[in-house]
């Protein structure tokens, strides 16, 4: 791989329904020359907190309501439409609630973090409060946050990258959820950086690391 490979700035997608704290998350990574990245299009599926700070941050937004479009075809056309005259090398979900259907050119180009260990505690219906709710009432004694790639099935797309969380006897939804939070800050930042230097394969289903160059 050769150093200008390893240097590319990726063009990212980010998609967002709530307030948008993982995304500047990812906007201070690339701020701190931690994530070879640039922020070149913010779409919202309804209007809200993120959608006002990315457009603080300086960032192109866009709102494209879901439920204003007839069905789930014609808002996924309208964002693919978007993506692509962005140019964007890779798509990030940070707190996307809508449903879309991934396009064949964008196979294996969209990642999702969720807040919990998958294949555990996934599927529809399966975000934010709802998970840390069932984890906890699961009695589990860890969790974390996956980052996955995006299929078309819920929460069921080859998993890249896992970092663990513990669960406290005192915790909350609230509690557990920030710590889990902490670990998101870092396992959505180091995927990103996995697929900039192209060291992301996809065999069977699963993702392969390559090692690091030397």
């Amino acid at each position: 791989m050769t150093n200008q490979q390893e240097t590319k700035k990726l063009r990212l997608g980010a998609l967002l329904s709530g307030g948008g704290r993982t995304l500047l998350n990812i906007g201070r990574c690339i701020d701190a020359g931690e994530l070879p990245a640039e922020v070149a299009i913010v779409i919202a599926s309804r209007p809200c907190k993120g959608l006002d700070r990315a457009r603080d941050a300086g960032w192109r937004v866009e709102l494209v309501p879901y439920k204003q479009l007839p069905d789930t075809q014609t808002y996924s056309r309208k964002l693919a439409e978007l993506l692509d005259a962005a140019q964007v090398d890779l798509v990030v979900q940070a707190g996307f609630l809508s449903l879309w259907e991934i396009p064949p050119h964008y196979a294996g180009r969209v990642m999702n973090i969720h807040p919990a260990l998958l294949p555990s505690f996934g599927g529809q219906g399966m975000y934010g409060h709802h998970v840390h709710e069932a984890v906890l009432a699961a009695g589990c004694k860890v969790s974390g946050c996956t980052v996955h790639f995006v299929t078309n099935e819920y929460d069921a797309g080859p998993i890249i990258v896992q970092r663990t969380a513990a669960v406290c006897e005192s915790d909350t939804p609230d509690t557990l959820a920030a710590r889990v939070f902490d670990a998101e800050c870092i396992a959505y930042p180091e995927a990103i950086r996995l697929f900039a230097a192209g060291r992301l394969e996809i065999e069977g289903g699963v993702v392969r690391v390559s090692p690091a160059p030397q």
